[in-house]
């Protein structure tokens, strides 16, 4: 490709991220730092053909159900940014998919999905596009836990945790989004999508394992706090007396 900006030979690329779905853009964030990439989230096409001016990307994750081909045709102009482009669509038919690819994406991804599997792409179009050795952190730390995205390992203080594809995402959903209290809906949404038929006690059978992995105690938690009749919240670190520090 010609005329894309350069990889910085230190820091991050930067990579902008085109979805209006605030949750998950936040989990697309915090996957991105193990790439050691910095992310800039817009909600609507007209938001990222501005940014593309501004901020020269060097990657774009663009969801192609909100006016992602309007981004993708700005990206192969002669006169813009050439830039290779991840798609994300909520339709996994592939009609959908390869009308993406005539488009000018690099690469397609249904929504949901898996955090290690959108980290893999993006490096790998990266790689595509640019050439040589890319920056790569296995592991970050988000207050007393250490994911492992490579190995699915989670270090919880001192006991190394191994967890389920599932159970990694929603530890994604949840952390990425520390503080914020999600509900189940919400959870369901990201997770299964929006058309998945669960029974009722779906999510709240996955947190309960993913506590358990973590030895979280639900009267005292250090990780997932429990908001009655709303949801939860992940808090990274915690006081003995209970209190987020």
């Amino acid at each position: 490709m010609s005329g894309h900006p350069r990889l910085p030979k230190q820091g991050p690329a930067r990579v902008l991220v085109l979805l209006d779905q605030p949750l998950i853009a936040e989990v697309v964030a915090l996957t991105l730092n193990h790439g050691v990439y910095q992310t800039r989230n817009v909600q609507n096409a007209e938001a990222a053909q501005s940014l593309l001016k501004e901020w020269q990307p060097h990657v774009a994750v663009v969801d192609m159900d909100i006016g992602g081909s309007r981004v993708v045709e700005q990206t192969r102009r002669p006169s813009g940014p050439d830039i290779p482009v991840l798609a994300l669509t909520r339709r996994g038919d592939l009609q959908t998919k390869l009308a993406a690819f005539e488009q000018g994406v690099d690469d397609i991804m249904t929504v949901p999905f898996s955090p290690e599997e959108l980290l893999a792409r993006v490096l790998a179009i990266t790689r595509r596009a640019y050439g040589g050795p890319l920056r790569f952190s296995p592991v970050i730390k988000m207050g007393e836990i250490e994911i492992d995205i490579l190995n699915r390992k989670i270090r919880a203080g001192t006991s190394d945790l191994h967890l389920t594809p599932l159970e990694q995402s929603l530890l994604y959903l949840l952390a990425a989004n520390a503080g914020r209290v999600l509900t189940r809906d919400e959870i369901m949404d990201a997770l299964w999508g929006t058309d998945y038929v669960a029974e009722s006690n779906t999510v709240d059978r996955h947190v309960r394992n993913l506590r358990a992995k973590l030895q979280n105690n639900w009267r005292k938690p250090r990780f997932i706090a429990t908001e009655p009749g709303r949801g939860y919240r992940f808090v990274p670190v915690f006081t003995e007396e209970g209190a987020e520090s």
